[in-house]
């Protein structure tokens, strides 16, 4: 299971690496990599900090920008079913298709 924490003001996924019985951090949006690892929370968080500082420090030494650019846009796959559904439901609600995936997206991205 993964959860996400904030650090700094950064979003993170946190999991459980049972190789090394430790949980392990990952920014999310950044250009490279950023992880760190930790026993318990507290000392993730701390640990967290320290990777994003030094990971935002060599960005700016090289010139780099650390975040990812998002353009709005992606495919979707579905089995042909699905894709009637979403149709289907769409329609129902008076949307486009993409009006009606970009608000399902939306919703589902924002529950907290």
């Amino acid at each position: 299971m993964n959860n996400i924490i904030e650090i700094d003001g950064h979003k993170a996924v946190v999991s459980l690496d049972p190789d090394i019985g430790q949980l392990r951090g990952e920014f999310l949006g950044l250009n490279g990599g950023a992880d760190f690892y930790a026993d318990n929370i507290a000392d993730l968080h701390k640990e967290g900090s320290l990777s994003l500082k030094v990971f935002l420090e060599v960005c700016a030494e090289k010139g780099i920008s650390p975040f990812r650019k998002f353009s709005g846009r992606f495919n979707v796959r579905l089995n042909t079913e699905t894709h009637e559904a979403a149709v289907v439901a769409a329609r129902a609600a008076n949307k486009s298709l993409n009006e009606w995936v970009a608000d399902v997206i939306e919703s589902a991205a924002h529950e907290e």
